[in-house]
């Protein structure tokens, strides 16, 4: 049960005040279907998470860390864009909107965790636990332990501060830990 239990406080406590908590409010902003980024960040966790614990060793034994600082950071940048794409107005369909909240939510939430605090703290706590399963379903565990209530509380902070501000913010936070990852 340990095996559980650590890893989902761990990743709830890392999660706090994280770029993918921001993440969660602005698509709890954006969107108006909490089941659907529930279900986007649950599975998109499951695949990140488990793809840490199974493979996460594994990959820096084979690939130039170089290499992984530049895909980390790729991501960064990838998931700080697609921030900018501005909102139309209602009666058009945004390019955000065409992909539905929880083929947006599975994506940038999938980027948005690859070389995160959590991700890393998953693949750590794998190499202390014998159990992929229970690593895995306890990081998940914290992971949406520290969202689900942004989603519905974060939606009515959302009432007194304008989503282009969040989003600008967002993007500037990734873009900021995009060089930050590539040149620090």
């Amino acid at each position: 049960m340990e095996a559980f239990l650590i890893p989902t406080a761990a990743v709830a406590l890392a999660e706090i005040g994280d770029k993918t908590q921001l993440l969660t409010l602005i698509l709890a902003a954006r969107f108006n279907a909490a089941r659907s980024i529930i279900l986007g960040i649950l599975i998109a966790t499951l695949v990140n998470h488990g793809l840490s614990v199974l493979l996460g060793q594994w990959l820096v034994d084979f690939i130039p860390e170089g290499w992984i600082t530049w895909i980390v950071a790729g991501s960064f940048l990838a998931v700080g864009l697609w921030l900018l794409i501005p909102d139309k107005d209602d009666e058009e369909s945004s390019r955000f909107d065409r992909y539905g909240p929880f083929l947006a939510t599975l994506v940038l939430f999938f980027l948005a965790e690859i070389g995160d605090k959590t991700q890393v703290a998953t693949v750590i706590l794998a190499g202390q636990y014998e159990s992929a399963l229970l690593v895995t379903l306890g990081t998940t565990a914290g992971m949406m332990l520290a969202n689900v209530p942004v989603i519905y509380l974060g939606r009515k902070a959302m009432d007194f501060v304008p989503l282009a501000y969040v989003r600008y913010a967002a993007c500037a936070l990734f873009l900021l830990m995009a060089i930050a990852t590539a040149f620090l």
